[in-house]
């Protein structure tokens, strides 16, 4: 049996391993990578093998470096079933389509950047016999209402010159494809990958549905057994289970256990701290008049801070200022947690679900979805909260809120989860928590986006402990108290040094521990 590791390996975005053993060829998790642009596109475009040779996909959770190329794969030829836990189905319903709307509007505007920049330039149009017009006239040209980019004159004017066009990863066509291939399966339930190959999900407490697979295969007469946890989650976090300690008899031996190091050399912040630090935090940034603004993945972090500010509220420990979710997205996923209480925790259905109450919900919310209403909130100056898209700052609406309040040391931008690397978010992170611990001294940091510098004055803050990562203790943790026996262990979803550390760690320990390199094939 063969195991070759395509993507998250010595860094974290775009998870997909393939197994073979036998006629079986299984791939786990068909994950986008995210990061520097250019690098990006050119790593997501092309799968590493023919679709068509593979038989199964086994989809650890719904986040887009772990589910994001799937509508890719489809489009490219494969036919065969992605299996998933019922809530990840539910949650890639809104995400791969959001997905797709997203490459769209990215190769929109790419190309009237392209043709904007080819009409302004005289070089270029003397060449085809013309001259260069006024920006605004191009503007005008190349823009319908005001703002909305001419898609078709702008597609017509760059085959005109010939200038090279940008066509998305894929289509809102090829995304409900890749819906329709959703074969979705409970926890704890065995059920049938291909040929001999056989699957169990268990709860890894990363985000709603997220798993650890064990699949178990044949070959030459021989059983083979991996784990995969995908994300594995933390334990006591908020709203989710615990990740799955007990396994069922038949799947406590695994031959290699593929295991996430995204945090494999930190450590959180207690969760028993999270709600009184997010309190601090906000009441320091009400008392200056200012807008905490956080960047937030619109499943799975959303939620998790809506049930926290609930409980906040309900508690008196905050006053009761407008809360904002800028993301129609993530205003939809957050229907996706009302469908699925059952894969609450029991302090959620405790809490909230025996009382009659919505632990999403409370009457401060604004679920903002328009366009309008989104510009009118970024103007907004006063104490309120306002959650937004995306998570890593790298797209969405976020990016305006961030315009409009980066500049005013009035303001706190809240990072509450991983920035991986090369996206704004690490930017301004690292940039950000560098000039707080100076003292704020010395000349503000710069950051760019939106084709443009902007200095960076707004309090940043990190909290750690709202992560959906295991830290390096909990990773541990979950190797000493599952009931698992594994013979080896192979560290992805981390960036290399997390990934090394984690495996000096763990061998440590006494596990047989490797970190493998893009491409490696491993053999079990």
């Amino acid at each position: 049996m063969l195991v070759t590791f395509y993507g998250a390996v010595r860094e974290v975005t775009g998870s997909m391993h393939l197994v073979s053993a036998g006629k079986e060829r299984i791939l786990l998790d068909c994950g986008l990578f995210q990061g520097r642009r250019r690098e990006a596109a050119e790593k997501n475009r092309v799968l590493p093998f023919d679709p068509g040779l593979i038989d199964a996909v086994v989809l650890s959770h719904a986040h887009a470096d772990h589910s994001g190329r799937l509508p890719l794969l489809v489009r490219d030829g494969y036919a065969g079933p992605v299996f998933s836990t019922p809530p990840t189905k539910s949650a890639c319903d809104y995400l791969l389509p959001d997905a797709a709307s997203i490459q769209q509007a990215d190769a929109d505007y790419l190309n009237y950047k392209t043709l904007r920049s080819a009409l302004l330039h005289p070089g270029r149009l003397a060449a085809a016999g013309t001259s260069p017009p006024e920006a605004a006239a191009v503007k005008r040209m190349l823009k319908k209402n005001g703002h909305e980019l001419d898609v078709g004159r702008i597609r017509a004017l760059l085959q005109e010159l010939r200038l090279e066009t940008v066509e998305p990863l894929f289509t809102l066509a090829d995304a409900r494809r890749a819906l329709g291939a959703f074969d979705p399966r409970p926890y704890r339930a065995p059920f049938a990958v291909a040929g001999e190959a056989r699957c169990t999900f268990y709860e890894a407490g990363h985000i709603l549905g997220s798993a650890i697979a064990v699949l178990t295969l044949r070959e030459n007469g021989a059983v083979r057994r991996i784990g995969f946890t995908g994300d594995l989650g933390r334990f006591g976090k908020p709203v989710y289970n615990d990740p799955e300690l007990r396994f069922a008899e038949e799947d406590r031996d695994l031959d290699l256990l593929i295991l996430e190091s995204t945090y494999g050399d930190r450590l959180h912040e207690p969760i028993a701290d999270l709600k009184g630090r997010l309190a601090q935090v906000a009441a320091e940034t009400f008392a200056r008049g200012g807008t905490l603004l956080i960047p937030a993945f619109a499943f799975g972090r959303t939620q998790v801070l809506l049930y926290v500010l609930h409980e906040l509220f309900d508690e008196g420990r905050l006053p009761r200022v407008p809360v904002y979710v800028d993301s129609p997205l993530a205003v939809n996923l957050t229907r996706v947690f009302g469908a699925h209480p059952e894969a609450y925790d029991e302090a959620a259905r405790n809490d909230f679900l025996a009382r009659g109450k919505n632990p999403f919900r409370f009457e401060t919310l604004h679920l903002v979805e328009t366009v309008a209403e989104s510009m009118a909130l970024n103007r907004e100056d006063r104490p309120q909260i306002v959650i937004a898209a995306s998570g890593m700052c790298e797209a969405g609406r976020i990016l305006h809120h961030l315009r409009f309040k980066i500049h005013d040391p009035k303001h706190t931008i809240l990072i509450v989860g991983f920035m991986a690397g090369n996206t704004l978010g690490r930017r301004i992170e690292e940039l950000g928590v560098a000039y707080e611990r100076a003292g704020r001294r010395g000349p503000e940091p710069v950051v760019r986006f939106l084709n443009k510098d902007y200095p960076l004055r707004a309090r940043v803050v990190k909290l750690d402990g709202f992560s959906g990562h295991a830290d390096r203790e909990e990773i541990r943790r979950f190797l000493r108290e599952a009931n698992l026996r594994m013979r080896r262990i192979a560290l992805v979803h981390g960036e290399e040094e997390q990934a090394l550390a984690l495996e000096r760690t763990l061998r440590q320990d006494g596990h047989a521990v490797e970190v493998p390199r893009r491409g490696e094939t491993l053999r079990i």
